[in-house]
């Protein structure tokens, strides 16, 4: 039986992913950098493989953050937090989740360059009224 990655693994993995696409780095260059293949900068952001203290602080080199910074809005311990019945998922790890997906990095990125706040409260509240739209029936 294969054994699921350690949340505080995962969490650390996705802060690595984060960084590197919001620094517009492919895993192979990341890898490059650090003397790894692609597919071990993928083990590790996935958190399948877990990063080791000197490593940590290479992959914090390379992508110019703390090696603190990957351990923000880490779960406090392995075990789950302990459930408040039907709550949603605290917003900061839906924002760190959401962020550590490619169309999370760009619509931030895109939408960070909107200088007239007028248009940046219309997207919003676009964005917004789409969220709320029901799911057209499948066919």
């Amino acid at each position: 039986m294969k054994k699921a990655p350690d949340p505080i693994d995962r969490h650390v993995g996705s802060r690595v992913r984060m960084q590197r696409i919001l620094m517009k780095m492919s895993q192979e260059k990341l890898g490059d950098a650090l003397g790894l293949t692609f597919q071990q900068v993928q083990k590790y952001e996935k958190g399948a493989n877990r990063i080791g203290a000197s490593r940590l602080q290479q992959i914090s080199k390379t992508l110019n953050v703390p090696p603190s910074f990957f351990f923000e809005g880490a779960p406090t311990s392995g075990a789950p937090a302990p459930s408040d019945g039907f709550a949603e998922e605290s917003s900061s790890q839906y924002v760190v989740d959401f962020l550590s997906t490619t169309e999370g990095l760009h619509l931030n990125r895109a939408f960070a360059r909107i200088r007239d706040p007028k248009v940046r409260k219309r997207v919003l509240d676009l964005v917004t009224t789409l969220a709320e739209q029901p799911e057209p029936p499948r066919e």
